[in-house]
């Protein structure tokens, strides 16, 4: 079993026959999605490269789990897997185990999976199918492209090779370069476009199948992992930070993560919970290269049966109606 994950530039070993996603965030199948986001959340906290530098075990755990959140946050890939019809890793359910051959996502060279005709019987240079031969036997010697009246057309070109990159939150706010092994073996560093978005395609000219009539090109789809705290919203990206009673009462400075590191964030006197501040530049890129914001909200985090704070509040009462605009 390889899961796909991108670790510190470099492609760790892929996971192409995931097991059940189910079974690796621990969820019953008939979970719902708030249970299996903060299955998710809780797991992804413990796992994260961030938190478990040098340890690649926990690395490929995290991306097991990444895979599995992909495929059930999704409500049309869960109802497709849930009835037979797509495997764990999204692959449509071969029937009677046929299909999957070299293709079906996962090669030994790292976390890419590529879609092919590996194993067809009788392919042709680079795993494809010899469809030359095959049109052959049909009329008589006449090539693929020549039809009925012997006229061959131009060779064909190299089959395009379809891989999937998983990049990481931080990674694709940043546009951080990523790091792939082709399959042929070669590594290229891959520019993440501007405006990146999950699901996105992108072309890479001649780094397909070799063929007759030149090269044809790799299409790599790019999946954006979840973050354990970050969450984006358009260009924007969206956080909650806890404060204690006295920095909300009195104010403070306080540290807060972003995409690009830690900054030094105001909290001013008399702060409700519930208020959002704005991180300008600190979001995903735009098309036209500039950068959304982070938004930060603010949550008053009370100490649990702390009695000194019930000593010092005890015989004060706020008289006010917080709930009056509300018609309360």
């Amino acid at each position: 079993m390889r899961a796909e994950i991108l670790q510190e530039g470099r492609l760790a070993p892929s996971y192409s026959c995931m097991a059940d996603p189910y079974t690796i965030l621990g969820v019953d199948r008939g979970a719902s999605e708030k249970d299996i986001k903060a299955a998710y959340r809780r797991m992804a906290k413990e796992l994260h490269p961030d938190r478990n530098q040098g340890n690649p075990r926990a690395a490929e755990r995290f991306g097991e789990i990444t895979n599995a959140y992909d495929l059930l946050s999704d409500k049309d890939k869960r109802a497709q897997f849930d009835r037979g019809e797509i495997d764990a890793d999204g692959n449509p359910a071969a029937p009677f185990g046929y299909g999957r051959g070299g293709g079906g996502f996962g090669n030994a060279q790292g976390g890419f999976r590529h879609d092919g005709f590996e194993g067809f019987a009788g392919g042709g240079e680079g795993g494809g199918p010899d469809l030359g031969d095959l049109f052959e036997g049909l009329f008589g010697g006449r090539g693929a492209g020549s039809g009925f009246g012997g006229r061959r057309g131009p060779p064909p070109r190299g089959g395009n090779t379809a891989y999937r990159l998983v990049v990481p939150f931080v990674d694709a706010a940043t546009r951080a370069p990523q790091r792939i092994t082709l399959k042929d073996g070669k590594t290229i560093d891959l520019r993440l476009p501007a405006g990146v978005e999950h699901g996105q395609q992108v072309r890479l000219p001649g780094k397909g199948e070799a063929g007759p009539g030149g090269t044809g090109d790799a299409l790599v789809t790019i999946e954006i992992a979840p973050h354990p705290f970050f969450e984006r919203e358009g260009d924007n990206i969206r956080i909650d930070v806890p404060i204690t009673l006295d920095e909300a009462v009195g104010g403070a400075r306080i540290k807060v993560p972003t995409v690009d590191g830690p900054v030094m964030l105001t909290v001013a006197p008399g702060t409700n919970g519930g208020k959002t501040l704005r991180l300008k530049g600190k979001g995903f890129s735009r098309k036209d290269g500039e950068r959304g914001d982070q938004l930060v909200t603010l949550a008053i985090d009370l100490p649990a049966d702390d009695a000194e704070l019930k000593r010092r509040l005890e015989g004060w009462q706020d008289t006010r109606n917080p709930r009056g605009r509300l018609g309360m």
